[in-house]
């Protein structure tokens, strides 16, 4: 790629980073893919800017179609997994395309993908190079976490119980969409190993993805901490998101679930641990002793009706949180400048305690998820040497009523900036999105082609769509009277 020429932006304020006041009349040098320096400006800019740390997208599944338009809005995690079924498979470079465009036009100069959805039209290092393509084309960076899973593909525990309990005519389809033999441990690390390979590079990082405790043994979870303190590669991996999931950790590992994964060396800075929403006090301080990131997915939590996690305990406890979109921002788009407002509505707490600050959802936003995406620790902040990775706001649309000159400039951006306020988002010195446009891709053309495809393909998915909802009534029967 060719580095973009050297130029400077003139902002009304900048947010140079979560821990530092907002400053005014400054000029940005960027040279190349990183920020040269940051000045004071004379004069008044020509056009009044807010600039900040780009964004983070820290979990995500790099969906191109929005899950609602199957009919999977509103309904416990549980009885949505199997929905995802109804999404036809597409060619796997325009389905990336349109997915980290979106997440582009919504703020974010990094995205993490848990690829849980193969599209499967040829092997997974190839598929794999395509999506890379992709993110090189849009320009965002993003961490790619194959997912991998070896157990309970229907339920939490063993699938034959369970299969019994269904309606005989709808058991034969459920065992043919749903039940796959799993690769042995040893060959999920090669097959990571060899996805590395076909498309690992400076903005594309490739980890290991275990979807989650109750879907992978304790043989593959060891694996995978073995593989990653010796590569260093990072893990992402979902956790107690549900509280199905809590009563079925409890009942699995009396000990503790968390301490047994610390038994086996999974935590450690390396992991992010999405959700935690059912986590408890003593699981946050371990989880905080060993540098664990967790993922915060409010929107998506809310829409699948799992709660809320307990943002203001981990941060007491000394957490490391980031802010996920996971496929399900509140109003349905990607709009990471929404989700960080309401991660602070959410947590901020009541009357005059502040139990979340405004610099702690920024620290979320800017840094924190870059790790998790990156598995580098640097930018987050707009200082000389740090990486040209910025996202700038229209501030006079944002300040449109300009009643004070004093401006709170916190305060306005958590009380209303969203992505139509985007002016310019700026990743390692390019720029990606202009005025609501991504230019390094035809988004409209590539949604046109990956909506065409999905609904030629969703044909093929009428007898799955005529059993759904005998096949929600059984998992509701064995999940409810279970937890309660």
């Amino acid at each position: 790629m060719t580095a973009a020429p050297p130029r400077t932006i003139d902002c009304a304020y900048l947010i140079l980073g979560s821990d530092q006041p907002v400053a005014a009349h400054r000029t940005i040098r960027i040279a190349g893919d990183k920020i040269d320096a940051v000045s004071g400006m004379s004069g008044e800019p020509r056009r009044e800017m807010l600039a900040l740390p780009a964004l983070v997208n820290a979990h995500d599944h790099g969906r191109a179609v929005r899950t609602s338009s199957i009919g999977a809005s509103g309904r416990p995690l549980e009885s949505w997994l199997p929905l995802l079924s109804l999404i036809p498979s597409v060619d796997p470079y325009l389905a990336a395309t349109v997915a980290l465009a979106n997440s582009a036009l919504g703020g974010a100069g990094a995205v993490m993908m848990h690829y849980t959805r193969v599209q499967g039209f040829t092997d997974l290092p190839t598929e794999a190079a395509e999506v890379a393509r992709a993110a090189r084309d849009v320009g965002v960076r993003v961490g790619f976490a194959v997912a991998v899973r070896d157990q309970n593909p229907l339920v939490y525990g063993p699938s034959e119980p369970f299969l019994a309990t269904l309606p005989a005519e709808i058991r034969p389809e459920i065992e043919r969409r749903f039940m796959r033999t799993p690769l042995s441990p040893p060959q999920y690390l090669a097959l990571v190993d060899e996805v590395a390979a076909a498309a690992a590079g400076p903005m594309f990082d490739v980890q290991y993805g275990p979807q989650a405790v109750q879907w992978c043994s304790d043989a593959l979870l060891e694996a995978i901490a073995g593989a990653s303190a010796q590569t260093g590669r990072r893990i992402h991996m979902h956790f107690l998101e549900t509280r199905y999931q809590r009563v079925w950790a409890d009942a699995t590992f009396p000990g503790g679930i968390v301490q047994h994964l610390d038994s086996i060396g999974l935590l450690s800075p390396r992991l992010s641990l999405i959700h935690c929403v059912w986590a408890r006090p003593d699981e946050l301080e371990l989880l905080a002793a060993r540098g664990v990131t967790i993922v915060n997915n409010n929107s998506s939590n809310l829409h699948l009706r799992s709660g809320m996690a307990p943002v203001a305990r981990m941060l007491e406890r000394g957490c490391r949180l980031a802010i996920g979109i996971d496929g399900g921002a509140l109003d349905d788009d990607d709009d990471v400048l929404r989700e960080f407002r309401l991660a602070h509505l959410l947590h901020v707490g009541t009357g005059f305690k502040v139990e979340t600050s405004r610099e702690q959802v920024l620290g979320m936003a800017f840094r924190n998820g870059r790790l998790s995406v990156t598995n580098i620790d640097d930018g987050g902040v707009i200082a000389a040497g740090a990486p040209a990775d910025l996202l700038l706001l229209d501030w006079a649309a944002l300040d449109n009523d300009r009643l004070r000159a004093d401006a709170d400039v916190l305060g306005v951006l958590f009380a209303r900036a969203t992505a139509r306020h985007i002016s310019e988002l700026i990743v390692a010195g390019r720029t990606v999105v202009r005025d609501g446009a991504v230019l390094g891709v035809d988004l409209a053309a590539a949604r046109a082609e990956v909506i065409g495809q999905m609904r030629a393909g969703v044909r093929d998915s009428a007898v799955l769509v005529s059993i759904l909802a005998a096949y929600e009534q059984t998992l509701a029967a064995h999940f409810e009277p279970a937890c309660c």
